[in-house]
This record gives structure tokens, C-alpha cells and sequence, in this order.
């Protein structure tokens, strides 16, 4: 990801899919009433959209009557929140059979799962055939533990070489941009956005200000959606928090209007608006509001293990919702994805 550190290692991911293990944290537990069947599944190999009509299916009841939090990556093994509308609070007699596919725990809840209802993801990543300086390496994973990473949208987000960015251009580009299916209109809005935010980030990251107070930020709350500002002048107080991981500055997720901050930072974000016109105009034409994201991303709980033959690196660590694991990875390895093929800078697919 461009701004971010050179890596000190290469390594494989997801030769298996017990190398990329994600588990949803949830943040609440159901309410054990409602008429909406909770069902907690363990899944391997198998993506989320694909299970949750095999859910459906099962249960004898339309797709949209399957909720569920976020997308999980298919080639991994992964645990997750469906709910089911079953408004006669009647389960299927039968068990749950789809290959794969594991029943924990289920529950009935007052209301459906909606996507981004929960509070964020615990990943347990391996990483294989070690290559490269690991020493540097560890004292990077340090580093990152105690400092955090550049909270860039990763690169899944753009699509295959970016090519939602690019249609995205294309579809704003018209005097009246064509009627798409709302998610498919919502991907499109929602690439140009991130990748406005992820230009703004990369500036900040090659001024070496992205982890700092700078007069005119905007600041939000560590693991919160919540921010305030601007702040025209950094008080020791919010620098103080700054360094300490409390709040974070934040970059712009575009719409109409002028962006929240003030002063350098302000004229920063609207120059790299400025310089993607299609892009900025259009998502203020669709009428999005102006809204923040932090400019840092601190892994929770961030721990790591070698093994005696130094070729293997388990990795673990939680992340706030809307997070992308792969910039913990990008921090300090090139990443090989085995089930790509393995091929250098390939990425994978993480649950945001």
C-alpha cells in the first residue's frame, strides 16, 4: 500500500484455510426472545453470501430474510452471526447440513442482523515459508503494537487492478449516470470514496503527519464512530491523547459541501478532491454527506509467535469494524496469497 513502511519479510498466507482465521466480535449478545433464529456458524471454505442462501433454503424462507454482520473471506476458516426471520418461532426440525459448515451456538433475537451491526473482527494469521530479515520484522510488529498503522481501505475494496475505481469514474463521469441495482450503485460510491480517503492518507503518511495533531484536524475516538473539530489549535490535552492512542485524526469520506477541517489540513483534503473532480463531484451529486475516518488504526491485543525454524509467523490481533487486516500485514511483509497462487503483491480478502 503506497505510504507504508518497506516490508521486512515475505511470506505466504492462507496455504490452508486455517491459516486465516477470523472470528466476528459481535459486541452484544441476543436477547433470547423476537422471532428472528440467531445461528453462531463456523465456516471453512465457503463465503458468506453463498451460505446465507443455503440458510435460506433450509429454512423454507426468502434470501432477504437472512441477515448477517459482514463478509467473510471464503478461504479461510471463519466464525459469524446469521439470523433467520422465522415469525413463527418455528426452527427447522432438521439439522443444519451444508459441507463445511459447523453449528456453535444459536439463539433468538428481536431483531435482524444487519450488515455493520457488529463491533469488529479477532484474526489468528499464519504466515509461511518466512523470507527476509525477521528480527526487523518483530521489532516492526513492536512498533506497530504500540503506535498502530496507517488505516488505509484495502486494496479488495477497489476490485481486480482497481477496476471499480475506474467504473466508478465512467458511471459518474455521465451528464445522467445510468439506474444500477443499489448495491451495486453502493460499491461503486462506496470505492470512490475510499479511494479519495486513501489519497489524503498517503499525503499524510509522506508528510509524516499522519499519526500527529496538526492544527485544522478533525479527531475521533479510538474504536468509535463519534469525532469533533476541527481544532484549530492542538491544546496539550489532545496531544496528549494523540500520543497515547485515544483519538485519532482523521481524513475525509466525501460528499457534498466543504470537508469538516480547517486551515492546512482542510486545503490538503480539497486539493486531492480537486484533483479527481469526477469522483469528488460526483459522490456530492448522489448528495453523501461529509463524514470522518481515522487516519490510524490500532490493533487490539497484537501478538505473535515464531517457530523454532524461523519459516512460520503466527499472527493475532483484533480490529474495529471497517478495519482491513491486510495494513497490519503490509506494515511489515509482502504478503504471497497461496490461494491466488501466490503471485507477489496479491492480497486477500478481508472481512471489513
Amino acid at each position: 500500500m503506497a505510504g507504508t513502511p518497506e516490508a521486512s519479510i515475505t511470506g505466504l498466507i492462507r496455504v490452508q484455510p486455517e491459516d486465516f482465521q477470523v472470528e466476528e466480535v459481535l459486541g452484544f449478545e441476543p436477547d433470547g426472545q423476537g422471532e428472528h433464529l440467531w445461528l453462531w456458524l463456523e465456516k471453512r471454505s465457503a463465503n458468506t453470501h453463498w451460505l446465507a442462501g443455503q440458510l435460506a433454503r433450509w429454512a423454507g424462507v426468502a434470501p432477504m430474510a437472512v441477515g448477517y454482520a459482514g463478509m467473510k473471506d471464503r478461504h479461510a476458516v471463519t466464525g459469524q452471526w446469521f439470523s433467520i426471520h422465522l415469525p413463527l418461532r418455528q426452527a427447522p426440525p432438521e439439522p443444519l447440513a451444508v459441507e463445511g459448515v459447523v453449528e456453535r451456538a444459536r439463539s433468538w433475537h428481536s431483531r435482524k442482523l444487519k450488515r455493520g451491526s457488529h463491533r469488529g473482527n479477532r484474526f489468528v494469521i499464519t504466515l509461511r515459508d518466512i523470507q527476509g530479515d525477521l528480527p526487523a520484522a518483530q521489532r516492526r510488529l513492536a512498533d506497530i503494537a504500540a503506535g498502530g498503522v496507517p488505516n488505509f481501505f484495502g486494496s479488495q475494496r477497489f476490485g481486480h487492478g482497481g477496476g471499480n475505481v475506474d467504473q466508478a469514474r465512467d458511471w459518474l463521469a455521465a451528464t445522467r449516470p445510468a439506474r444500477l441495482p443499489p448495491a451495486r450503485r453502493g460499491l461503486l460510491l462506496s470505492a470512490a470514496r475510499s479511494w479519495l480517503f486513501n489519497q489524503v492518507l498517503a499525503e499524510r503518511v509522506a508528510r509524516g503527519d499522519w499519526n500527529q495533531a496538526v492544527p485544522g484536524d478533525c479527531f475521533q475516538l479510538d474504536g468509535r464512530g463519534s469525532w469533533f473539530g476541527p481544532e484549530a489549535d492542538i491544546s496539550a490535552d489532545i496531544q496528549t491523547r494523540v500520543e497515547n492512542g485515544l483519538i485519532h485524526a482523521t481524513g475525509p469520506l466525501w460528499g457534498k459541501d466543504e470537508p469538516a477541517t480547517a486551515l492546512a489540513v482542510q486545503a490538503l483534503e480539497q486539493a486531492v478532491a480537486d484533483a479527481e473532480p469526477v469522483l469528488s463531484q460526483g459522490l456530492a451529486r448522489f448528495g453523501l454527506r461529509q463524514e470522518r475516518r481515522a487516519l490510524r488504526l490500532l490493533p487490539q491485543e497484537l501478538a505473535w509467535s515464531v517457530d523454532e525454524g524461523g519459516r512460520t509467523l503466527q499472527l493475532s490481533f483484533q480490529l474495529p469494524r471497517g478495519a482491513f487486516a491486510t495494513c497490519v500485514l503490509a506494515a511489515f511483509c509482502t504478503v504471497h496469497d497461496a490461494a491466488a497462487g501466490g503471485g507477489p503483491g496479491d492480497r486477500l480478502s478481508t472481512d471489513d
